[in-house]
């Protein structure tokens, strides 16, 4: 059913490597706001790069008659994995933006969660591309539990945004970061939630 290093898989799998790369920059980004011009410049950079694993199975999908897995699948895949990264470029393009420079310890713990999410997804994809379906299940199951610690970290963090903020302006910058982050693992779980079904079809 499987062929050995497939385009799709191989480019998947380059996906999933530069989205873990992706995160961990971001988590140390956020916990050194140093000079977030350069910090979004680089996010930026590596979303484009994700941008051109999208376009090269596009362009496969459209010259490829038989495909690995079925041709929604691939599509679905793939684009789960970009809103990923577009999410996480669009949360550090804020920074630069609102001009955040002081550190906040409830980003740092959305941030710690999207890398432990970015490694299950890799973990998932790289089982896939080795034809080992049913293990990918657990990875699924982590990453929908980790969509459910940001879904409390974020009633936690508004809670006390509005308890502890005084500055109407500055409420506004960090609700829609804090906001921005967890849609973001919501793709997350877009991501596993697409495995489940690749699972399902082909077990």
């Amino acid at each position: 059913m499987f062929k050995k290093k497939d385009i799709f898989f191989k480019t998947l799998e380059e996906m999933a490597d530069t989205l873990v790369k992706a995160v961990e920059y971001f988590a140390d980004g956020v916990s050194n706001l140093s000079d977030v011009k350069a910090f979004a410049k680089r996010m930026k950079e590596m979303e484009s790069e994700c941008d051109q694993y999208t376009h090269t199975i596009l362009k496969e999908l459209n010259k490829t008659f038989i495909t690995p897995i079925e041709r929604e699948d691939i599509m679905a895949l793939t684009t789960s994995l970009d809103d990923v990264m577009d999410g996480v470029e669009a949360c550090a393009s804020r920074f630069d933006m609102y001009h955040i420079k002081e550190k906040d310890e409830y980003i740092t713990l959305f941030a710690d969660i999207l890398v432990r999410s970015a490694h299950q997804i890799k973990s998932a994809i790289y089982l896939l591309t080795q034809k080992k379906l049913l293990p990918m299940r657990e990875h699924c199951i982590s990453l929908n539990e980790l969509e459910n610690q940001a879904d409390d970290l974020l009633r936690v963090c508004i809670s006390s945004l509005f308890t502890n903020v005084k500055d109407p302006i500055e409420l506004i910058k960090r609700k829609e970061i804090y906001e921005r982050l967890e849609q973001t693992t919501d793709c997350c779980e877009d991501v596993a939630n697409t495995l489940e079904s690749i699972i399902m079809r082909n077990s």
